[in-house]
């Protein structure tokens, strides 16, 4: 391969390819294990209470079945922040779905036969599971992750409402939602004496390096956790998850390797969920449709095991010119399982009921979206008074409107038709913040002109094992051939998670580093590398404070098409046009699956995916893809997905931002807005189904 086919900036194939499609690459329940033992789990049956007793007589009876783990038997653990991870370590049961024990046998067979054979038997208590908007429970957090106050106010919100020409005032639900990554949170693990390995299918391996370390009360050196590949995760797999740490418990008490692997039907309660969100968005504005006053108000919940709080309001202290605001984020605590993140917390829920109230504005203003959105640009952050590094929104929307044929559309809802099919059009904006962790990475160059490249880094299905070594390549001037790189692994260079689309940016500026270090030493020895080789790493965690006097966001627009059948009330999406200022794209590639991935996910959001908290069970009666809709191929329209060239010194070496998550933030809204366009109904509550529609259509017969 040439360095220009190299180059960051051209398409290039996937590294890893060859090995996925021929099922070479190894995942996390594939790594082969002398005399492995199969695990399988048993949740709690009940949504609030305590394990009474737990009989094992039936599931020991099978002599392929070597031991059942309970609170009594299991192996002690230390504790964690994390309370999810105190698995079968006292009776308490938090909520229904909580593994209260585990069976391990000689083949998965057997494993989950002896799973369903165990009993147990419990004292159960009141359970409180279902969250709205008057709880007596909730209370508004100071923090949310440490990171942002959980209530903001600028100006004098109250009284420019009041005196505003134009108010608008709505509600806006977005149920529970689940992380379903092909790949099952699956964990192989196998004892060395006091030396742990594990291979885990997570986001990050040097957190759960660190967090297997403290609960098993060993150093971290004596723990390795690989995850080479990993089939997914959406935010899921960014914290350690109870698949692993039960492996490794089963393999410490039976002393030989184990593989657990979730069930389908439990990772609703296992392993996190997007919470759901009462979102109250007021707005006031002038007649010309510049806002004077906005108000997010966002009630949600969390567990009794965690505090995870959902950060929806925070789009709207970044998003547009708002010289009155308020923020604010209430939450209770519910006997459910654990929220945590799942693709674009906060902003993916915050920017639907935003940008449903900015399109309700624009008709009540009788202005175009699009010129509505770009009025009320800004070019600084409104909650910081910081200036934007880059800020390209208005030219996604134009470009957007232009690509899609915007100007073209009759701005009065319910007029385009095709026989009993109505047509729609709508338009969101969409943002993301530009997040950079410190991270440390090493390359060498071989005296044979090969180059070795170390980062801890995880490629959960985005290709950033491809676009590091295009970085590296890029750094060394040396072609991709030439380029092997590493990762995955906690024995490498240590380096943050996969998650908030900070990847390519923080892993990337520390291989830039080390590459160019060495690159440096190359060409000081005069061009030659001595037989020993050539050395460099990198650590970022000073050069990472640069820029921070900037807001720094990637920004976009998402355009929808849809049809909407009036006899079935059913919705279809036609067409989908992304349109993304995200810095310099490294691999158009990959980027471009990075979008259209993130929009079909958010077309997803805004039309079949949703799980319901049943009140009297306590548990998400949607626990499978029989019931939990996701959208499949034959779901899918044609979808566009392009970018503005963007230049912008004040991110990192790459001119990068994140491009994982923005694709989905702004889509289900241009859905909706496209679905009020079609029918003039107006869908406050996600996702859209014909219930929702049908009693609308009578006038259309």
């Amino acid at each position: 391969m040439t360095t220009l086919e190299s180059a960051l900036g051209a398409s290039t194939a996937r590294l890893e390819g060859r090995a996925k499609v021929s099922g070479t690459a190894r995942y996390a329940a594939e790594y082969a294990s002398e005399g492995a033992l199969y695990a399988w789990p048993v949740p709690a049956g009940i949504a609030r209470g305590e394990v009474t007793a737990v009989h094992t007589d039936a599931a020991m009876a099978d002599p392929a079945v070597l031991v059942v783990l309970t609170h009594d038997n299991a192996p002690r653990l230390r504790p964690v922040e994390d309370r999810t991870l105190a698995l079968l370590q006292s009776p308490h049961v938090a909520h229904r779905g909580q593994y209260v024990a585990l069976a391990v046998a000689t083949s998965l067979e057997a494993a989950r036969a002896a799973a369903a054979a165990v009993l147990v038997q419990y004292k159960a208590d009141h359970h409180d599971v279902v969250l709205t908007e008057d709880h007596p429970g909730l209370y508004a957090p100071e923090e949310i992750d440490g990171l942002w106050p959980g209530t903001r106010e600028h100006g004098d919100f109250g009284g420019a409402y009041a005196a505003a020409e134009i108010r608008t005032d709505a509600v806006y639900t977005i149920p529970p939602l689940h992380n379903h990554p092909m790949e099952p949170h699956a964990a192989t693990a196998v004892w060395d004496g006091d030396a742990l390995t594990v291979y885990d299918s997570n986001q990050g391996s040097t957190a759960v390096q660190h967090t297997l370390a403290q609960l098993f009360g060993i150093d971290a050196g004596q723990v390795r956790v690989v995850s080479e590949h990993v089939g997914g995760g959406f935010g899921s797999k960014g914290t350690p998850r109870p698949n692993v740490v039960l492996a490794a418990m089963a393999a410490r008490a039976v002393d030989r390797p184990v593989k657990l692997a979730v069930p389908r039907n439990h990772m609703p309660a296992v392993v996190g969920h997007r919470a759901p969100t009462i979102q109250r968005i007021r707005i006031g504005a002038g007649s010309d449709g510049r806002i004077r006053a906005l108000a997010h108000e966002v009630v949600t919940c969390t567990s009794t095991v965690g505090h995870f709080v959902e950060p929806a309001a925070l789009p709207s202290r970044m998003m547009y010119t708002a010289p009155n605001s308020r923020t604010s984020h209430r939450v209770t605590r519910l006997d459910i399982p654990a929220p945590s993140w799942m693709r674009a917390p906060g902003e993916c829920p915050g920017m639907f009921a935003l940008e449903s109230a900015i399109d309700e504005l624009a008709d009540i203003c009788g202005l175009d979206p699009v010129e509505l959105r770009i009025r009320n640009d800004t070019e600084v952050e409104p909650d910081s008074g910081l200036p934007f590094s880059s800020r390209h929104l208005v030219e996604c929307l134009q470009e957007g409107a232009r690509r899609f044929g915007w100007h073209e559309r009759d701005r009065r809802p319910g007029i385009r038709r095709e026989g009993r099919l109505l047509i729609g059009s709508g338009v969101a904006s969409s943002m993301y913040p530009v997040i950079i962790f410190p991270s440390c990475a090493a390359a060498h160059a071989d005296p044979d002109g090969q180059y070795r490249v170390r980062v801890n880094a995880t490629d959960i299905g985005t290709g950033a094992r491809t676009v590091l070594a295009q970085i590296a390549a890029d750094a060394l001037a040396a072609p991709l051939g030439r380029v092997h790189i590493s990762i995955g692994s906690s024995d490498l260079p240590e380096a943050p998670l996969a998650g908030g689309s900070s990847g390519t940016a923080s892993w990337g500026w520390a291989v830039h580093n080390a590459c160019a270090q060495v690159r440096e030493l190359v060409e000081r020895s005069g061009g030659s590398v001595p037989a020993g080789g050539l050395s460099a790493s990198a650590d970022t965690t000073e050069d990472i404070k640069s820029g921070q006097e900037y807001a720094r966001c990637a920004f976009g627009a998402q355009f929808a098409e849809v049809q909407v059948d009036t006899d079935t009330g059913e919705v279809r999406v036609r067409r989908l046009t992304g349109v993304f200022a995200a810095g310099r794209i490294l691999n158009p590639r990959t980027a471009r699956s990075q979008f259209i991935g993130a929009m079909t996910m958010g077309l997803s959001m805004a039309l079949m995916e949703a799980s319901t908290m049943d009140p009297e069970f306590g548990d998400h009666a949607e626990r499978d893809f029989a019931s939990y809709h996701v959208a499949a191929c034959a779901d899918l329209p044609a979808i566009e997905a392009h970018w503005i060239g963007e230049e912008d010194p004040h991110l990192n070496p790459m001119g990068s931002k994140g491009i994982g998550e923005i694709g989905i933030v702004g889509t289900a809204a241009a859905i909706a807005n496209a679905v009020h366009h079609a029918t003039g109904v107006r869908v406050r509550t996600l996702p859209i189904r014909p219930d929702a529609l049908l009693p609308h259509f009578a006038h259309f017969a």
